[in-house]
């Protein structure tokens, strides 16, 4: 049997794809570079949308994509509404996702560990 998926979630992954495809092609500022949607969560009411982001590079060029993305947020906003063709878009926040970066830490502590535990089987 099928899961029934709330609207919500429906649009929120339609906004994702839709501004990956803005992002990539429409979004002419320097500082909002290779950004990958990560997630889009919509508010049950359609006001508000949290967008996840990650993007290449450290904390500063992180702080730089932001900025450059809640500038554009109105003129990406527009654009949804004449893409999705919704009565409700929602207003955009943009979120950094912290979450894959945390994940490639956690790797790189479990290589170590490995390789520490296998440094010690061999000179035992």
């Amino acid at each position: 049997m099928p899961k029934s998926f709330s609207r919500a979630v429906r649009i929120g992954d339609q906004i994702q794809r839709e501004l990956a495809d803005l992002i990539r092609l429409e979004v002419k500022d320097p500082r909002v570079g290779m950004v990958t949607i990560t997630a889009v969560q919509v508010a049950f009411d359609y006001s508000h949308a949290k967008i996840f982001f990650t993007t290449l590079g450290d904390r500063q060029s992180v702080e730089e994509c932001l900025a450059g993305l809640n500038h554009a947020a109105g003129y990406l906003r527009n654009q949804l509404f004449h893409r999705l063709q919704l009565r409700v878009v929602p207003q955009l926040n943009f979120v950094y996702d912290e979450s894959v970066e945390r994940g490639r830490r956690l790797s790189s502590l479990i290589d170590e560990a490995l390789a520490s535990e296998r440094r010690d089987s061999s000179e035992s």
